[in-house]
């Protein structure tokens, strides 16, 4: 079947006896257009199913009224809540969010860039994809002087406005809480250090451990991309070892997770034998049993935050020529049942032994 031409703007008109402009003043409510003639122009849109061409009408007038998001993934419980906050903070200054899918692909990102550009989008809001090291492919943004804010995945060589979590806090209060429930052997599974909030949350995890001298393990410290796969190809390794840690560090609550499957079908006991913490405080790490120690990186100010610094530059509240801001927003550690102390417990340290089988095995 052939489709069927598009009634447009100009069939109204004609429909009507009126001019195009006038359709126009009509669809946008103009005040100068008489209601007599707007009703009947609304009738006419319902009745052919009229789609008015937001493209077109941006060319026109050099604004879209919309605002480009890319994200690594929004499956995600993190990057999910931060768009929807970025959405919900545009709305009410009557802006439209597009949101694209990096995948953590650099490849894809420079991709998108390139298309969001050419949509004409008034500002971009960004959270960079995981191996991105060269951000060059943003300066079509700057140099047209459209505004530009990176979140969360900041880029650290590349001059921007950006609104990142306190994550080097993150990984300290994490390991501070650790070594306060007497652990001394904390294994640690970041991301990859290409990644801003991975190095911070290790650098936090190295001077936690400094300030209470206990030197760093690196047959127990691991960087890969935080997913269920690679977590538990890491826990083989762990596992595998003579001597099990006394707890284990995730810089992600996916991964967290997964090294709680894996340690139960070890019948490794979490808090006796292995204390555990995630990251991100997903909704998942309250209600897994035991739940699970967390930092909450509280993602909907992170998402207010940097759609309220698009706006402010937008409107420009800030000038052009000041210095690029700088947002960093809190995290807290929620402390939960995975890495309590048990009572009575010998926390000096712990002592391993092979079982029969060749597994590690806790010996308190």
């Amino acid at each position: 079947m052939s489709k069927q031409p598009e009634y447009t703007i100009k069939d109204i008109a004609a429909e009507m006896g009126v001019s195009v402009s006038t359709v126009s003043r009509a669809l946008n409510n103009h005040p100068h257009i008489s209601e007599e003639t707007k009703v009947r122009v609304r009738e006419l849109v319902e009745k052919h199913n009229y789609r008015h061409n937001a493209l077109a009408a941006s060319l026109r007038n050099s604004r879209s009224n919309t605002i480009g998001l890319i994200l690594p993934r929004l499956s995600q419980y993190f990057p999910s809540t931060v768009a929807t906050a970025i959405q919900n903070k545009l709305h009410e200054y009557g802006y439209n969010l597009m949101i694209c899918q990096s995948n953590d692909s650099p490849a894809m990102e420079k991709e998108l860039v390139n298309v969001l550009y050419a949509s004409r989008v008034e500002g971009l809001i960004v959270s960079a994809a995981m191996h991105t090291v060269d951000f060059s492919h943003f300066d079509v943004f700057s140099k047209s002087r459209i505004p530009l804010v990176f979140y969360d995945r900041v880029p650290t060589n590349y001059d921007a406005h950006k609104v990142k979590g306190d994550d080097y806090s993150g990984g300290y209060q994490t390991t501070l809480h650790l070594l306060q429930q007497g652990c001394r052997r904390i294994a640690h599974i970041g991301g990859p250090l290409t990644c801003s909030i991975y190095q911070n949350r290790y650098n936090g995890y190295l001077d936690a451990l400094k300030e209470y001298d206990v030197p760093v393990d690196e047959e127990i410290v691991f960087f890969h991309e935080l997913t269920k796969e690679n977590a538990l190809k890491t826990c083989d390794v762990i596992f595998s070892q003579t001597s099990l840690p006394d707890a284990i560090f995730a810089c992600n609550d996916t991964t967290a997770i997964a090294v709680m499957e894996y340690a139960k079908k070890r019948q490794v006991h979490i808090p006796e034998d292995l204390k555990l913490t995630g990251y991100s405080n997903d909704p998942r790490s309250e209600i897994i049993t035991p739940p699970i120690t967390s930092v909450e990186q509280f993602p909907y100010e992170v998402g207010d935050q940097a759609a309220t610094l698009m706006m402010n530059l937008l409107q420009h509240k800030i000038k052009e020529d000041s210095d690029y801001v700088s947002i960093t927003t809190p995290v807290e550690l929620i402390t939960r049942a995975s890495s309590e102390a048990i009572s009575g417990a010998d926390f000096a340290g712990n002592t391993s032994f092979l079982s029969e089988d060749g597994q590690a095995k806790v010996n308190r």
